[in-house]
């Protein structure tokens, strides 16, 4: 009698299928452990999105100085609160790490790197590897690892994928592999990562199943896609569609201001249609790590193509003029008073890239102030969230916030408002400014106003 004898397809099969079940257990059952790389804007809340949901969470960095905050109880990310930080820290389902190889006990470990962009706009995904080598270093049987950086399409197969398996472990059999983007948006008031519908697609179809069991457990809503490429130009989509926008409304900002039309009045009065139009609004210029950034991404992967994305490019060339033309609607406001910007006093307000945070990345204000000094101004800011300039990776400001009183600002040859935090007192400013280069339309419901305001 013939003995038969399973075939290699069909032991690969059910060492999957083993694995599978393994990690669909531990999910279910919320004995898995998650691992999340990087403690940032999007890592830290994702942290606490996991923790709610009742897993353990194993949180790593390497900034010691994040960790040791956190082991403190104290929150780097001021948006955030203690609050959150100090349950974190009173859990015994979480640790702050800068050890690597305490991510080894993570069945899931999601990746929650910058993706930032190098001297002539090319994706740079140092982050990106490095990270993803960490992971593979205490790769094993039964893990699913996740991208949620943003990034050009490709990136999770053609360039995570090869790192993962150089450890001798095969993606689908023995580890998974999927992507979903980030959807932060900090500052965003009563809106929790839990509460933003996330998208998720893997490099094959029991990564997917096994990031949806992961994400449904801790997101309310959860889209499936087809694959981790869909995933990724979809989150391209999502900022370009916004980048686009916002140089269309700044690009119409100039031209409507030398018609002697106000773009705020013009696209508040566009906004009353009820169906095909969304309201964008002008401004200083793109801040924040997503749209001065994410677009050219995928104009770098086009070129692999052949194909020149020529809308995404104009839409960055307009935006990036954005800090120039502030600076030059200054000039013209100063001049009108009779008085050039050298030795000119600018107080700027806000240098957050968006109102009522204190993240100051890509923000618009740095340019503006390094233009405005090279032209001799006598610059100072007021930010209430933002006491010292930070370090920024193109910028090397060295300024503290000042109070925000009637004396700073009658002191004042021109005041600046780049950011409209809520906390700012816009009627002290209209109460005591003689000038007022407003790039946000801040001062548009101060009454009393008795200087003079020029919209930019």
């Amino acid at each position: 009698m013939t003995q038969m004898t399973a075939t290699g397809s069909e032991i690969e099969l059910k060492k999957t299928l083993d694995t599978c079940n393994m990690i669909q257990t531990k999910l279910e059952n919320r004995t898995a452990c998650i691992g999340i790389v990087g403690l940032g804007y999007v890592g830290l809340p994702l942290v606490e999105a996991v923790h709610n949901a009742g897993y353990k969470v194993v949180g790593f960095d390497v900034d010691q100085t994040k960790i040791d905050k956190l082991n403190a109880g104290q929150s780097y990310l001021k948006h955030l609160g203690d609050d959150l930080v100090a349950s974190l820290v009173d859990s015994d389902r979480f640790k702050a790490t800068a050890t690597e190889t305490d991510l080894a006990e993570a069945d899931v470990v999601v990746l929650c790197v910058p993706t930032p962009l190098g001297k002539h706009r090319e994706p740079d995904l140092s982050f990106v590897v490095k990270s993803t080598e960490l992971a593979a270093r205490t790769l094993r049987r039964g893990q699913l690892v996740v991208l949620e950086s943003t990034t050009y399409p490709g990136t999770t197969r053609d360039e995570m994928m090869p790192i993962l398996e150089r450890t001798g472990l095969k993606c689908g059999v023995d580890f998974f592999l999927a992507y979903s983007p980030e959807r932060e948006d900090p500052g965003r008031a009563g809106v929790s990562t839990s509460q933003i519908p996330k998208l998720v697609g893997g490099v094959d179809e029991n990564s997917t199943d096994l990031a949806m069991a992961f994400y449904t457990k801790v997101i309310e809503r959860v889209h499936r896609v087809e694959s981790a490429e869909i995933a990724e130009a979809a989150k391209l989509l999502e900022n370009i569609y916004r980048a686009v926008n916002i140089a269309l409304v700044n690009e119409l900002k100039v031209i409507l201001d030398r018609l002697g039309i106000d773009i705020w009045k013009v696209v508040d009065a566009a906004a009353t249609k009820p169906f095909g139009f969304q309201a964008f609004y002008p401004g200083p210029g793109l801040g924040g790590h997503c749209i001065p950034i994410d677009p050219f991404y995928l104009t770098w992967k086009a070129k692999e193509t052949g194909y020149s994305t020529k809308f995404i490019e104009l839409a960055g060339e307009i935006n990036s003029q954005m800090p120039s033309y502030v600076v030059s609607r200054v000039a013209e406001a100063l001049n009108q008073v009779a008085k050039p910007i050298r030795g000119s006093r600018i107080l700027m307000l806000g240098i957050a890239y968006k109102p009522n945070v204190d993240d100051v990345r890509e923000s618009p204000a740095a340019e503006i102030i390094e233009q405005l000094v090279h032209h001799g101004a006598e610059l100072q800011y007021h930010d209430p969230h933002c006491a010292t300039f930070p370090e920024m990776r193109k910028h090397h400001i060295d300024l503290k916030s000042v109070e925000l009183t009637a004396e700073e600002i009658e002191s004042a040859d021109c005041v600046l408002i780049v950011t409209d935090h809520d906390r700012v007192n816009y009627d002290l400013v209209g109460q005591h400014a003689s000038l007022i280069v407003d790039t946000r339309n801040a001062m548009a419901n101060v009454k009393g106003v008795t200087g003079h305001i020029v919209k930019a």
